[in-house]
């Protein structure tokens, strides 16, 4: 169990964010160690002009420094530059240099102040222009934020004003740190709105690394599913900020995304591969689409419910209709009856390497977090290798069944079948007794609760016990009020 952090803590964090306001439970998730910090590429841009003088300087660095440990540092993470400025600019770390915390850190510990004028507008261009290049390790995609941390203790010798609005114009958050003298409408029209949040100032260097824990909150994420602050019921899915519900092995995502079912009645994603080689002959493979219909009538099909798709092939693939195209039986089945029969070869490894790739993808109308089930059907061997696409299928964690009939062969149905075998594959060696075969396949029909005497005497021990657990509760407050009241006498 989590341990909860101490109220002062939660306040100390609130207060140390300057005037950034905090969310308690970020606090608290910084607190319980429990933060990850979402991708950013992030660049330092540092004042070093002759007003900062070396020791300043040494504590500009290790503030740095310190916001660096806080972050998850990584080429598929946070990217840190650091761009150095006086009268001209230095490029001193870039983007795609250091992948590493002690890499990063070492390279901070190195630079070495300008010591000229404040070109603080020249600093901005030059970081929109170069450090946030993809030529020096920025990345194209909008899920990866762009952020400046300004720090400066002077008045700029140049413009800032339109140079700041370019950078932001193009996608650049940028956090303006004042220190001393500094000029504070200045940092106002540097900073990214609200400025409340994006402009800090400290009275001198010394009390910089204050800011700290501003910076480490103003880039974290917290783990919801680490932090307990979700409501799933089964396994709970962290993605930065959010959180997705799954459900163990022979569970079921029910329509609330929280809870999970252990008969699968509920969202269940079917999808039938039929064997239409030139072997089934033309009017066996009309009983096969009425066997079809007969396994979609004991489903319940509906938006929230049972979502079907159906695949035919033969020497090459092809998808009759995909997932979730039709959402009631009557569509479904009249789609069925429409398949043409396509004859030529048995290809089923190819088969169901597309089940695999495209059939249960979200592309395809599948849904995530719902059982995906895969009915394959077949007449004859197949005529190129199945093993390693039917392993992957399962490997997916997809429940394949395997119905085999005439010359099918039962090494090759069992091969794609789920465990336990013998529940999942099927085999009759005449395609007028297939019906048999779909009353016995149980897809997603939950079990009848069993009415009988034995189940009734379960029930009726649950009863006793719950009224003799209410009447120990009774006798304890019973036997209190008497001891207080002997209290009293005495």
């Amino acid at each position: 169990m989590t341990p909860t952090p101490p109220l002062f803590l939660l306040l100390l964090l609130s207060l140390t964010g300057a005037h950034a306001t905090v969310d308690l439970r970020t606090a608290a998730a910084m607190a319980a160690g429990l933060c990850k910090t979402r991708p950013t590429d992030l660049v330092f841009i540092i004042d070093s002009s002759r007003s900062v003088r070396p020791s300043e300087f040494e504590q500009v660095k290790v503030f740095l420094a310190k916001v660096i440990e806080g972050l998850d540092v990584g080429p598929n993470a946070t990217r840190v530059g650091v761009v150095n400025y006086a009268s001209r600019v230095k490029n001193e770390v870039s983007l795609k240099t250091h992948r590493t915390k002690a890499g990063l850190v070492k390279a901070v510990t190195k630079i070495e102040p300008l010591s000229t004028g404040t070109m603080t507008g020249l600093a901005i261009q030059f970081s929109l222009n170069v450090a946030f290049s993809e030529a020096e390790g920025a990345r194209k995609s909008n899920e990866i934020s762009k952020v400046a941390i300004i720090v400066t203790d002077g008045r700029p010798q140049d413009n800032v004003k339109e140079v700041a609005q370019r950078a932001r114009d193009a996608g650049i958050e940028i956090f303006a740190i004042g220190v001393g003298r500094v000029d504070m409408s200045t940092l106002k029209q540097m900073a990214s709105d609200p400025l409340d949040d994006h402009v800090d100032y400290v009275e001198s260097y010394s009390v910089i690394e204050k800011l700290t824990k501003k910076f480490q909150e103003a880039f974290c994420v917290s783990d919801l599913c680490a932090t307990g602050d979700h409501d799933c019921e089964q396994v709970c899915i962290s993605s930065p900020g959010s959180f997705k519900c799954a459900c163990k092995d022979g569970f079921t995502l029910m329509d609330d995304g929280r809870s999970c079912s252990a008969c699968s009645n509920s969202a269940t994603d079917v999808v039938f591969l039929i064997d239409g080689s030139k072997s089934v002959r033309p009017e066996n493979f009309e009983l096969v689409k009425k066997w079809i219909n007969q396994i979609i009538d004991k489903l319940d099909v509906s938006d929230s419910k049972a979502h079907v798709g159906l695949v035919q092939y033969s020497s090459s693939v092809r998808q009759e209709f995909p997932l979730g195209r039709y959402n009631n039986k009557k569509d479904l089945k009249d789609a069925v009856k429409k398949m043409a029969y396509m004859e030529r070869g048995t290809m089923t490894g190819q088969a169901l390497r597309y089940l695999t790739d495209n059939s249960f993808g979200p592309g395809q109308g599948a849904r995530p977090g719902v059982t995906k089930v895969g009915i394959v059907f077949t007449d004859g061997r197949s005529q190129d290798y199945i093993g390693d696409a039917a392993k992957k299928a399962k490997e997916h964690g997809f429940k394949m069944y395997a119905v085999g009939v005439g010359n099918a062969v039962e090494d090759e149905l069992k091969e794609i079948a789920s465990e336990p075998t013998g529940e999942h594959y099927f085999y009759t060696a005449d395609f007028k007794t297939m019906t048999q075969i779909a009353k016995k396949l149980q897809i997603n029909i939950c079990q009848e609760e069993d009415p009988c005497e034995c189940d009734s005497l379960v029930k009726f021990q649950k009863k006793v016990e719950d009224a003799l657990q209410a009447l120990t509760k009774k006798l304890e407050s019973m036997s209190k009020r008497i001891a207080l009241l002997e209290n009293k006498i005495v």
